[in-house]
C-alpha cells in the first residue's frame, strides 16, 4: 500500500499518474477519483508519502528510505492522517487513537466518517508540523462523510493552514456534496493498461488473468480478490450456465454484495448478447442466449433495487436462493408461441 524502502511503488501502474500529479498539482485540496480496485488508496498514500519525503522536493516520488518514509511505512508519521470509516481502518490495520479494540463487542464499527472524527482532524491540522514538511490528510472514501461531517470540513478544505494538503478520494465525484467538489482540484485515476495489469496478476499466481480482469471490469485489485476468494477462470466461465439452471451451490457462501455484483454483470452481458453484442464481463460463448429482453430489463431493475440495500442484515441463505431463482427465470428462453410448438404441448410451459 506504500512506497517501499527500495523506492518501489505499491502497484506498477501508478508510476505515470504519480509523476503527473507531483508535477502538476500544487493546490491544497485534491479530489482523487478512481475505483478502489485500481488502487486509489495506495495512490493517495504514495502521493502523501512523496509530499512528506525528506529526501525529495515534493516533485519526485518518495525515496522510501528517509526518516519520514520510515515513519509512514510504520503508520506512525505525526504529519500524516488517514481518515476513513472505523470498519475500513480495521480492514487496513490503520487505527486512530480512541478506536475500540477489534474484540470489543460494545458497538459495531462505523461505516461512516463521523463528524467528531472530522473535528479531530481539524484540530490536528492546526497544530504545528512535527517534522517541518507540512501536513497531509487523506479522507477515503469521501462519500463516507455524512452531511454533518462534510459541512464541518468545508472551511478547512477551503482555507487550511499553510503547508497543509488534503486528499479526498471517491469512485464518483457525483457522490460528494457539490460544496466539497467545488473546493478541490480534480485528478482521475483510470484503469491501468491491460497488459500491465495482467502481468501483475500473473505474478501473483492468477492463471488466465485476462478472464478475471474482465470479470473485475479491468480493475486488478478486484480481480486479485476474486482469485483469493477461490474464483478461478474456469469457475467464472461456468457461472452463467450454472445460474441459468438455478444451481445455487455455484454461489454458495457468497456475501450479498458480491453476489449482487455478479448478477448485475451477468444481467448486463445477457442483455448485450440478446442485442447481438459481445459480453463484457464473461468470456464469449459462456452467457446463455435467447433470453427475453423484456424479462432481462425487469430483472435488471429488480437487482438494482435490491443492491441499494446490500448492507441490510439479510438472511443470506434465503436471499441467495431468491436471487438465484430470479436469475434462472430471467435467463430462461421464453416459451414458444401457440402453433406448431403449441400443438406439441410446449405452450403449456410456465412463462
Amino acid at each position: 500500500m506504500l512506497i517501499g524502502d527500495d523506492g518501489a511503488l505499491p502497484l506498477p501502474w501508478l508510476g505515470a499518474p504519480l509523476a503527473q500529479a507531483l508535477a502538476s498539482h500544487r493546490g491544497h485540496a485534491l479530489m482523487l477519483h478512481g475505483a478502489a480496485g485500481n488502487g486509489v488508496l495506495p495512490f493517495a498514500l504514495a502521493l502523501a508519502q512523496s509530499w512528506l519525503c525528506e529526501a525529495a522536493d515534493g516533485r519526485q516520488p518518495a525515496c522510501g528510505r528517509c526518516g519520514s518514509c520510515r515513519l509512514v511505512q510504520g503508520r506512525v508519521h505525526p504529519d500524516l492522517m488517514l481518515l476513513m470509516p472505523e470498519q475500513h481502518r480495521r480492514d487496513h490495520d490503520w487505527p486512530l487513537s480512541g478506536d475500540k479494540p477489534e474484540g470489543d463487542g460494545s458497538r459495531k464499527p462505523s461505516r461512516q466518517i463521523r463528524v467528531e472524527e472530522v473535528r479531530s482532524l481539524i484540530d490536528w491540522v492546526f497544530k504545528t508540523s512535527a517534522r517541518g514538511r507540512g501536513k497531509v490528510a487523506v479522507l477515503t472514501p469521501g462519500e463516507a462523510m455524512n452531511a454533518s461531517s462534510a459541512n464541518a470540513l468545508l472551511k478547512t478544505l477551503e482555507e487550511p493552514p499553510p503547508g497543509t494538503r488534503l486528499i479526498v478520494t471517491t469512485p464518483d465525484p457525483q457522490r460528494l456534496l457539490p460544496t466539497v467538489r467545488s473546493r478541490c482540484q480534480a485528478l482521475r485515476l483510470g484503469d491501468p493498461e491491460a497488459s500491465v495489469a495482467q502481468a501483475w496478476l500473473a505474478a501473483h499466481g492468477v492463471a488466465e488473468p485476462a478472464v478475471l480482469l474482465a470479470a473485475a471490469a479491468g480493475r486488478p485489485l478486484d480481480a486479485l480478490s476474486l482469485h483469493q476468494a477461490g474464483v478461478q477462470a474456469d469457475t467464472w466461465r461456468q457461472l452463467p450456465q450454472a445460474l441459468a439452471q438455478g444451481q445455487g451451490r455455484a454461489v454458495q457462501g457468497w456475501a450479498p454484495p458480491q453476489l449482487l455484483d455478479l448478477l448485475l454483470k451477468l444481467c448486463h452481458d445477457a442483455m448485450a448478447v440478446a442485442g447481438g453484442a459481445l459480453p463484457r464481463y464473461f468470456p464469449a460463448g459462456s452467457v446463455p442466449a435467447g433470453a427475453s429482453p423484456a424479462r432481462l430489463r425487469a430483472w435488471s431493475l429488480e437487482l438494482k433495487r435490491v443492491a441499494r440495500h446490500a448492507a441490510h442484515p439479510w438472511n443470506e441463505g434465503v436471499l441467495s436462493d431468491a436471487l438465484v431463482a430470479a436469475a434462472a427465470r430471467a435467463l430462461r428462453p421464453p416459451a414458444p408461441r401457440a402453433g406448431a410448438a403449441g400443438r406439441a404441448g410446449l405452450d403449456t410451459l410456465p412463462a
